[in-house]
């Protein structure tokens, strides 16, 4: 996938649609239609994030792989990151309002054989080991200003391994990138 599958306009659909999909949601329960936009009835995979009006994470819920299609998954993905989210309480519609969203459309995952395959800003990235996995989307470690090392030190703290569990010869590392747009 390029960093340009959708215009503009589109960008600006979806992101209306995710937002009509969780004041629906908050408010009387009904979602609705998907918009006829290429790629939307196709399986895909993304993320949809919430930050609150400082610009601070207040939900963030998505699928790595892609398990049904693309714009059912952004409706099942909005109401989940606005509700759902362990990390914070379920979002009311006075917060919501003050909420802005971003979307990230993700390609398909692939192994590395090497932690420096992976690059920073472009990359999104997995591991998985000893039976558990944590994932970064691309656009955290420039976000967080951290380097390769850092962020996957931080990827292995927060699939609650040790450190440097990333180095181990049973951990697996993908990529993926993500085109990547909000409000």
């Amino acid at each position: 996938m390029d960093n340009n599958r959708f215009s503009p306009e589109e960008r600006r659909q979806l992101l209306n649609l995710v937002r009509q999909v969780i004041t629906s949601h908050l408010c009387n329960g009904e979602l609705p239609e998907i918009p006829a936009i290429p790629h939307l009835s196709e399986p895909g995979a993304c993320f949809v994030t919430l930050k609150d009006f400082s610009g601070n994470l207040r939900g963030c819920i998505g699928n790595i792989e892609a398990f049904e299609p693309l714009g059912e998954n952004l409706i099942r993905n909005a109401v989940n990151a606005a509700t759902e989210d362990p990390r914070f309480p379920a979002v009311d519609w006075e917060e919501f309002s003050e909420c802005t969203l971003e979307l990230s459309i993700l390609t398909p995952a692939k192994p590395i054989a090497t932690p420096e395959e992976f690059v920073v800003g472009r990359d999104g990235i997995i591991l998985r080991a000893a039976n558990r996995g944590a994932v970064f989307l691309p656009q955290v470690a420039p976000e967080q200003h951290w380097d390769r090392e850092t962020t996957l030190t931080y990827l292995a703290r927060k699939a609650g391994l040790p450190a440097d569990a990333w180095r181990n010869a049973d951990a697996r590392l993908f990529t993926f990138q993500a085109e990547v747009f909000g409000e």
